[in-house]
């Protein structure tokens, strides 16, 4: 497999493209949603939830932390996982205004 050659890209299209990762898979989708409803989650819950075996859920849990939009506390042998606010509200503002970007012609180009 090539290398992303990421380092040819701008930070902020290596960001965009990070987040769009996170939502490029249904389960993390359905994680995220869920942690939103009840706004805590301890991991074996997630598994009853979302119908996927613990291995699966935790490699989706460590993608989502490492991005920054979850964080996680320890709580004995159980580990509680909650939206990270600030990081959500900054990528709310960074992928919104990607996705705010419009044509400024009004013909059909192709």
């Amino acid at each position: 497999m090539g290398l992303a050659k990421s380092e040819i890209f701008t930070d902020s299209q290596n960001q965009i493209a990070l987040f769009a990762k996170a939502f490029g898979h249904p389960a993390r989708v359905a994680i995220l949603q869920h942690l939103f409803k009840i706004n805590a989650c301890i991991c074996g819950d997630l598994v009853n939830e979302i119908g996927l075996a613990q291995p699966t859920i935790s490699q989706h849990l460590k993608e989502l932390k490492h991005l920054g939009l979850i964080k996680g506390t320890i709580e004995g042998t159980s580990v509680c996982y909650c939206i990270h606010k600030e990081n959500w509200t900054a990528m709310k503002t960074i992928m919104t205004a990607f996705l705010d970007q419009d044509l400024t012609t009004n013909t059909d180009c192709c």
